[in-house]
């Protein structure tokens, strides 16, 4: 079982920035493929951002193609989120998950593992 702790949210105001990360112990974190996910108030989760175990692949919704970027690094167990160019609707809890299968998945229910989300609120 992977355990999973984000951290980085917070209040910002609209153009402004922060950077997310994922702490995550338990099974190899280099196995396993991760995700960000958001769930904005009275809405479903949606994926944000996708990175493979190496890293070498990444995937992003089209709300926020070319805002944000996803990394990891696996000497430090984490998973990082940097959020630029933030807007209103970015507002969401943000959660990062874990997968044990390689493939890019936009789905939710393909993810085995999730932390307990962090709160991003960006204000106009």
């Amino acid at each position: 079982q992977v355990q999973l702790v984000e951290s980085g949210g917070g209040l910002v105001q609209a153009g402004g920035s922060l950077r997310l990360s994922c702490a995550v112990s338990g099974r190899i974190f280099g196995r396993n493929a991760m995700a960000w996910f958001r769930r904005a108030p009275g809405k479903e989760r949606d994926f944000v951002a996708f990175i493979n175990w190496s890293g070498g692949i990444t995937y992003y919704a089209d709300s926020v193609k070319g805002r944000f970027t996803v990394s990891r690094d696996n000497a430090k167990n984490t998973v990082y989120l940097q959020m630029n160019s933030l807007k209103p609707e970015d507002t969401a809890v943000y959660y990062c998950a874990a997968k044990i299968t390689e493939w890019i998945s936009l789905r939710s229910a393909d993810y085995n593992s999730w932390g307990q989300g962090t709160q991003v609120t960006v204000s106009s």
